[in-house]
């Protein structure tokens, strides 16, 4: 409990102090590019736009440099890899800020999968980038978030990224700019970061707890239990019978605490806060039956499966850490903007300070 709460405390900490670097340094950047920003005060508008010019200049430049490696190619190549570079630049500068930083997690994911597919790094795998509650190991806790060992469990994980992820990153972006006084802030990627870290966090420290705390302790007492001792036999046949069986179900008592991963609970926090963010939106899924239904609907069906999953002893999904990752969201909603507006404050303050 103590890594996850100051692990948050360091990742809003950090977010805050690189956004008011980063701040900074873009203000001073369009000063010095032109003078009438001594006279006019800069917004979180100007400070877009800047960025926005700054990063298809840079694409630009890129594809430059591509296009003249390009012509040391087979004349029948260069038209094709000229049109692979624009169709993957295209679509980036296109893109919100929030999109690209969901896609460059979503890369993040990827690579840890591959990690999976590589039979020499699996025992490392797991035992670094899966949860186990009962390894005494509390870093598994922030990398088991990025960890994905099934490619259906990691394309709906980034799937639901993509979109609940970039709302999640727009209401982020919205309070902010709700301020008052207004708070130059050039990004929101940190706090947005800093909410995603925490999100898969808390839900993770959820689940260890429930297992931890409760399935273990209960486990331990079944175990001991004389109904898993040896019963007294008459035959042969029934001893044997009985010195295999006791093995098995404490096998299968063991197997109630099983080792988690995914990101699924940091996108349950960004689930819970679009729902309340956006209450008039409505979500469908992305195979049929696609029939929209208001967000608020769905993401209540959501809550309420995990509810009965877990009332029924489901085990094939983290319903606790799903249903830890909804708390966060709704706690973040309602006091995250407030929280974020101090630290930004706090940081400004530190690095005007002489």
């Amino acid at each position: 409990m103590q890594y996850v709460g100051l692990t948050c405390a360091l990742a809003f900490s950090l977010a805050a102090a690189q956004t008011t670097l980063e701040t900074e340094s873009w203000t001073e950047r369009m000063m010095s590019v032109s003078s009438v920003w001594s006279v006019k005060a800069i917004t979180n508008t100007d400070l877009k736009r800047a960025q926005t010019a700054a990063l298809i200049q840079s694409l630009r430049e890129k594809l430059t440099n591509i296009q003249s490696t390009v012509r040391q190619l087979p004349v029948l190549l260069q038209p094709w890899v000229n049109r692979v570079a624009i169709a993957v630049m295209q679509p980036y500068a296109d893109a919100s800020d929030a999109k690209r930083l969901c896609w460059k997690i979503c890369l993040l994911n990827v690579g840890v999968w591959a990690a999976w597919k590589v039979k020499s790094w699996q025992p490392f795998m797991t035992r670094r980038f899966m949860h186990n509650p009962l390894s005494g190991l509390s870093v598994t806790l922030l990398t088991s978030m990025f960890s994905h060992r099934s490619a259906i469990h990691l394309l709906c994980n980034c799937l639901a990224l993509e979109s609940f992820g970039a709302a999640a990153y727009y209401h982020l972006l919205k309070e902010q700019s709700k301020a008052e006084p207004e708070i130059l802030e050039s990004t929101t990627s940190y706090h947005f970061l800093a909410f995603f870290v925490s999100a898969g966090l808390f839900s993770g420290l959820v689940s260890h707890i429930v297992s931890a705390k409760f399935r273990y302790p209960r486990l331990v007492a079944q175990l001991a239990s004389p109904t898993l001792s040896a019963p007294k036999t008459e035959t042969w046949a029934a001893a044997v019978a009985a010195t295999s069986g006791a093995p098995r179900v404490a096998t299968q008592k063991a197997l109630d605490i099983l080792p988690s991963l995914g990101a699924s609970g940091a996108i349950y926090g960004a689930v819970t806060l679009t729902a309340l963010a956006f209450p008039d939106s409505q979500i469908a899924l992305f195979i049929p039956p696609s029939y929209p239904v208001n967000i608020q609907y769905g993401v209540g069906a959501l809550v309420l499966l995990d509810t009965v999953g877990i009332l029924r002893g489901w085990r094939y999904f983290d319903h606790w850490a799903h249903l830890g990752g909804a708390a966060f969201g709704v706690i973040y909603y309602a006091y995250g903007p407030t929280y974020w507006r101090r630290l930004r404050e706090a940081s400004t303050k530190a690095e005007k300070a002489p």
